[in-house]
């Protein structure tokens, strides 16, 4: 509560994933990442201390999610980590375990899966898909 201020997500966005675009393959980026299209595979923040993941109302994506800060009014079939900041907004759909740090969960968001809180923001977590793999 008294702590060191919370940072809050860059507004800043490096990359686009437009609408109508589908990569399959994963995706490793820094900076902010926007999708507004579809990923069948990983996205990944290589920047562990200010990664943002915009994911708009029509995107998906089919793989596990690392990153920092996310906004997601879309859809993930696959497990989310987020070391800082999440937001859920009202289209967010989630298929899979979500670990976080601050969350924020708006009316219509819904999650399949586990909510679990971590404290430390740097604590490694592994998180395997439902594959089995």
């Amino acid at each position: 509560m008294f702590g060191k201020k919370a940072e809050k997500p860059s507004k800043r966005i490096d990359s686009l994933i437009g609408a109508g675009t589908r990569i399959s393959g994963d995706i490793h980026f820094r900076g902010g990442l926007r999708i507004d299209g579809e990923v069948i595979g990983n996205v990944r923040a290589e920047d562990s201390e200010s990664s943002t993941l915009v994911l708009s109302e029509h995107a998906r994506i089919e793989g596990a999610v690392s990153v920092t800060h996310a906004m997601i009014n879309g859809t993930v079939a696959g497990p989310i980590v987020s070391t800082e900041f999440l937001e859920l907004q009202p289209q967010a759909r989630i298929s899979g375990d979500v670990v976080y740090n601050r969350l924020e969960v708006h009316l219509g968001a819904i999650v399949k899966g586990r909510l679990e809180h971590q404290e430390s923001a740097h604590r490694a977590v592994e998180l395997k898909l439902a594959s089995g793999s």
